[in-house]
């Protein structure tokens, strides 16, 4: 009589840790380029979303005869089909709310005239979470040449960007 015995067929343990180590392996190595890609992606989205802002504050100021008060001053009008100099519609309410694509906008009038109106202003974005949303500051003004630094805070003295 013979006796048969059951080859199970499958993968040893150790055969499933090398197969674990090399994933593991490979995902060290993919997750910083990832977070450096996403941290270039904030970065560019905040240089265009600069840009934005600016040739918008320049559209509300060939309209309404001087820059807005606010970044909200160019926002959505609400509950109106009509636009305003509160409410002149020319960004979207994600742009006027100040906060987009891990950086934070701030909008600051820099001269008004004795009436109120506003002859300049400045616009800066700086990373919500320095080092993970984002390395640079960007900065710009009526100008529109959009500068940049690599710490802390941009401003009209930091290096323009080309």
């Amino acid at each position: 009589m013979q006796t048969h015995q059951k080859q199970y067929r499958g993968f040893s343990l150790i055969e499933l840790l090398i197969v674990v180590t090399i994933i593991l392996i490979i995902a060290a190595i993919a997750i910083p380029n990832l977070m450096r890609s996403k941290m270039q992606a904030n970065e560019a989205a905040a240089v265009e979303t600069l840009k934005t802002l600016g040739t918008s504050a320049v559209m509300y100021s060939t309209t309404y005869g001087g820059f807005p008060h606010t970044l909200a001053d160019m926002g959505p009008a609400s509950g109106s089909p009509n636009a305003t100099s509160a409410s002149a519609d020319l960004i979207d309410s994600v742009l006027a709310s100040g906060v987009k694509s891990g950086y934070k906008f701030t909008y600051v009038v820099t001269v008004a005239d004795p009436a109120g109106n506003v002859q300049s202003f400045s616009i800066t974005a700086a990373p919500l979470v320095p080092g993970t949303s984002g390395q640079r500051a960007f900065y710009t003004d009526q100008s529109g040449t959009i500068r940049a630094s690599a710490g802390g805070t941009a401003d009209s003295t930091s290096t323009p960007i080309g």
